[in-house]
Parts: C-alpha cells; structure tokens; sequence
C-alpha cells in the first residue's frame, strides 16, 4: 500500500511549512475541480516527490538532481533494451500533436 503526501508529513511531523502548506491546498483544489475531475488530471508524481523531499529536508536546488538519480535506473534499462535488440532499432519514442494548428501572434512589444 503507498502512502499519501499527507500521510508522508504526518510521519516525518511536518505540518507548519509554508511551500507544503500551498502544496497540499493546491492538491485539494485539484482534486475538487470539475475542470480536473473531468479530464480526469491528477497531481503527478514529480508535484508529490517535490513536496516529499521538502519535507524531508532537501533544498529545492537539488530536485532536479534527485530526480535525474531516480530516473537513471528507467533510462538504462530503456537504453540495455535498445542495444540488446538484435534489429540495433534506433528507440524513438512516437509523439503526434494533436493541438492547434498554426495560429497568428503579436509580438510582446506590441501587446
């Protein structure tokens, strides 16, 4: 079973930080909006491993950092699965837009 960003702070007795308490106000404005509840959009997991590594003490400076760490393990994995297809496939990943098209701006000095 995971445990909540709340339960987290309940644990570690974090209740009086400011960011945190903005963090988990904005959790719960999320998670009542019909805007959100809609198109069914959650916070996701790097709005909680921000507020849980505030919580345990780590500088926000280092966010980035402790998020590239985490994600190391995933991106050698992907990249031993590449190299290990006999193929030598080059691993792109599809992405198709499906936004606006292309749409007329004024400049910022002119707005």
């Amino acid at each position: 079973m995971q445990a909540t960003a709340k339960e987290v702070l309940d644990l570690l007795g974090v209740h009086n930080n400011p960011t945190l308490q903005v963090a988990q106000e904005l959790e719960r404005i999320a998670l009542e909006d019909p805007y959100f509840i809609d198109r069914k959009l959650y916070p996701n997991v790097d709005f909680y491993s921000g507020v849980i590594s505030e919580a345990i003490g780590f500088p926000t400076s280092m966010f980035t950092v402790l998020f590239a760490v985490a994600c190391t393990v995933g991106w050698i994995s992907q990249w031993k699965e590449m190299i290990g297809d006999p193929q030598k496939k080059i691993g792109r990943p599809r992405q198709l837009y499906n936004g606006s098209p292309a749409r007329d701006f004024e400049p910022i000095a002119s707005r």
